[in-house]
């Protein structure tokens, strides 16, 4: 049986029936009932729900492959997965183009002050000396990370007449053009605007807290499509306050549950919704129709399915 655990395209389940699996399709399955499930379980597709750990694992013997519609396996105890032979994919390259495009629209909006004027203008409010937007032409931009999205993000902004300061642990050498390959340091002190694409792990939980915020020169656009996890959104409202950056597009926050937030965190989330240099979508970044579907064809090629 091929267990379906979140929204998927209806392409991934007629292909699945049409090569003769049996498909359950269960997008909002719980961990206990999958758990009840595993025993039965020959494949296994994910997004970032349900945590595919350890005992999860042992509980499913027939269990031949794991999929995960999208990026970052965060999730699932990928190497004791691996360990036992049961074969790990993701499929970053159907929904590369779209996170890149939707930092790109945070980056676009927050310097052009579209989001806010538009709340103006709908409260009769006509101002535009005090909505005077910045060019995104001659600015330095540091990516952090080079995967997919980055590299996708960078391929976005080469239209524009742009310095990219790239940096990637564990990338070297693709420097080219306007793309130049930069150590985190640099990035703080000379970018005016920084976007994160890069997984979450423990290398880089909360990357982005105070030390990173205090070492910025330029007072940049912040902007996160990655994981919530990569900034401690508390310093990173700390940095707003104390103007060390001066905007911050996030797709994505630490907690995402919202009905679970405490006090602090709900008043957090109050006052970066209140700042009219703030944009927050709801984790939609790569979630656009289009990549709906390549994420399930690329997994369905990835696994040979």
């Amino acid at each position: 049986m091929i267990l379906i655990t979140a929204p998927a395209h209806p392409y991934l389940i007629k292909i699945l029936l049409a090569k003769g699996y049996e498909v359950e399709y269960r997008p909002d399955i719980g961990y206990d009932e999958l758990f009840s499930l595993a025993p039965s379980v020959e494949g296994l597709i994910v997004t970032t729900r349900l945590r595919v750990d350890k005992s999860l694992i042992d509980k499913a013997p027939k269990l031949k492959w794991i999929g995960r519609l999208g990026s970052g396996m965060e999730l699932i105890d990928v190497d004791y997965a691996r360990a036992k032979n049961i074969i790990c994919q993701s499929s970053p390259e159907g929904n590369r183009v779209a996170v890149a495009e939707h930092a790109l629209g945070m980056l676009i909006a927050l310097q052009k002050n579209i989001v806010k004027s538009n709340e103006e203008v709908k409260h009769n409010r006509w101002l535009r000396v005090e909505n005077r937007g910045v060019e995104i032409s001659g600015k330095t931009i540091g990516i952090i990370g080079y995967g997919n999205t980055g590299s996708s993000f960078a391929k976005l902004l080469s239209g524009f007449d742009v310095t990219l300061l790239v940096f990637d642990k564990y990338k070297f050498n693709f420097g080219t053009g306007n793309i130049k390959e930069a150590n985190l340091e640099q990035i703080c002190r000379y970018a005016d605007v920084i976007s994160f694409h890069i997984p979450l792990t423990n290398e880089t939980y909360r990357m982005a807290e105070n030390d990173f915020f205090n070492a910025l020169i330029n007072r940049p656009v912040i902007l996160n499509t990655s994981r919530g996890g990569v900034i401690n959104t508390s310093s990173l409202l700390m940095a707003l306050e104390n103007e060390k950056i001066s905007g911050a597009g996030l797709d994505v926050l630490e907690n995402e549950v919202l009905s679970s937030y405490t006090p602090e965190e709900n008043k957090i989330l109050e006052n970066l919704n209140a700042h009219p240099r703030v944009i927050i979508t709801p984790h939609i970044a790569g979630y656009s129709h289009e990549a709906y579907l390549k994420m399930s064809t690329v997994l369905i090629e990835k696994l040979n399915l």
